[in-house]
């Protein structure tokens, strides 16, 4: 009788064990999805505008917040130069990624310094405790040539116009003549000032408008 007692009692025992291990099976499954199952990848959004930035994260059911805009040699202007959490990690969804826009190249402009020398650095020399394997440099641009947009000449005596030309630090080039009977001009070279007097202009090269440097060699065209 007591042996029946004895067996019944761990019949009972092995079923309330096998009983809690499946509740505890269970409960972590559910834990495991509620976890799990809402986790999405975070996209690539480097390269891309903040707009279309927010777009892919609109579908990949994130939020993107624009934290700080900083001048990058690599990235184009008004793209995305980097992200937290970096692409490719697993996150809930609703999480908020944080983006850097790029302002492009910055452009110093050092006077009297050459365009290959290394002006500053950071981090700076015997720096210790740097967390990140980069040092950026400074290097100053070289100075862009002073430009202006051409004036348009035609109409007027190629005697006074070649003057202002050389005020205007540009050079003279060749002078084409159009024949009165419509033939092809011919190529002559700059008339001397007392030929150039009963001239007047009727085209010139570079046309008027155009976005003109100190040294560009202007060509006329004249007609007397």
């Amino acid at each position: 009788m007591r042996r029946k007692q004895v067996r019944r009692l761990f019949r009972l025992l092995s079923l309330a064990t096998i009983l809690l291990i499946v509740a505890m099976l269970s409960a972590l499954a559910t834990m495991h999805f509620a976890v799990h199952g809402r986790e999405v990848t975070v996209p690539k959004f480097v390269g891309l505008t903040p707009a279309e930035a927010q777009a892919n994260a609109t579908v990949a059911g994130l939020s993107l917040d624009v934290e700080q805009r900083f001048y990058s040699p690599d990235i184009p202007p008004g793209k995305i130069m980097s992200q937290v959490p970096q692409a490719g990690t697993m996150v809930r969804r609703g999480w908020q990624v944080r983006v850097a826009e790029s302002l492009g190249a910055r452009r110093v402009e050092i006077p009297d310094v050459p365009s290959d020398l290394v002006v500053a650095q950071s981090p700076p020399p015997n720096a210790s405790g740097v967390s990140v394997p980069k040092i950026s440099v400074l290097v100053p641009a070289p100075a862009e040539a002073p430009a202006f947009v051409m004036p348009d000449f035609v109409g007027q005596p190629l005697a006074f116009v070649t003057h202002d030309i050389e005020q205007a630090g540009l050079r003279m080039g060749n002078v084409t003549t159009r024949a009165p009977s419509g033939n092809q001009p011919a190529t002559n070279p700059v008339l001397p000032p007392t030929e150039t007097s009963a001239t007047m202009i009727v085209g010139q090269e570079p046309a008027a408008g155009q976005k003109v440097v100190a040294g560009t060699v202007v060509n006329f065209e004249v007609s007397r």
